[in-house]
Formats: C-alpha cells, sequence, structure tokens
C-alpha cells in the first residue's frame, strides 16, 4: 500500500496517539499498542481518552492537510481496551463537499479484529493555523 506524505500533525507522539501504518486518497490508518501509563485500574483498562486520540489522529491524517482541525466529534465506545491491546483506526473520508468542511469516518478494532470504538469527525481546513495571526 502506497503512503503519502504526511503534511499535518508531524510532532505527534506515537507512543500516546499512534504509529502512521498509511496515508492514502481520503483515508489513513494509525495504530497503538496500550501501555502501562494508560492503564486506569486493577483491571488493565484503559482509558478512553487514548482510543479517542488515536482516531483523531487517523481522521486528521486522513484529510492530511497542514491546518486541519477538529470542530467536532461523535463517538462511541463499544468494547474495552485493555493493557497490551494493539488498536487500529481506520479513517475514510465521507463527505468532503466543500473543501473546508470535511467528514471523517473512523472504526478502531483490536488485534482480534474487534470493532472497539467508531465515530464522526467534523474536521475543517483551515486559511492558516489555527493559531497564527
Amino acid at each position: 500500500m502506497e503512503t503519502k506524505k504526511q503534511n499535518t500533525h508531524q510532532l505527534a507522539s506515537e507512543k500516546l496517539i499512534g504509529s502512521v501504518v498509511s496515508i492514502g486518497d481520503d483515508r489513513a490508518t494509525v495504530t497503538l499498542t496500550i501501555t502501562k501509563e494508560m492503564i486506569v485500574d486493577t483491571y488493565n483498562l484503559s482509558h478512553g481518552s487514548f482510543v479517542f486520540g488515536l482516531a483523531d489522529y487517523a481522521a486528521m491524517l486522513a484529510v492530511n492537510e497542514p491546518t486541519v482541525v477538529l470542530g467536532k466529534a461523535t463517538s462511541k465506545f463499544i468494547k474495552p481496551v485493555v493493557l497490551n491491546d494493539e488498536v487500529t483506526a481506520i479513517a475514510v473520508i465521507s463527505d468532503n463537499s466543500n473543501g473546508k468542511k470535511v467528514i471523517v469516518s473512523v472504526t478502531v478494532k483490536n488485534q482480534k479484529e474487534e470493532l472497539v470504538f467508531e465515530g464522526e469527525f467534523v474536521c475543517f481546513v483551515l486559511e492558516k493555523h489555527i493559531l497564527e495571526d
């Protein structure tokens, strides 16, 4: 699978939100291994923010514009994620009708191919960086 050049979120932490597997036309795949630092209890449950962060990162990479930001997200946590799980997010642009507002659908599966998360991310491609004057 051909991977396009990464044009956004170049300084993102692989440890916290995942490693890029591929970036394609209107899609991206990112994977994350759940580590001890992500665990919240003695059952080895991972905090949901790490799976959400992975999904958000995949959505940003599917858009792959330097000035992309998240405006809104709807999410559904389907199965728990635990220590040492390897979770993979697949993000696919579902609507890019006007070029500035982009809707991305993301699914996250664990290493057993079980669906653990799904969401819709409404992204905006700004004229300039959100923090630029």
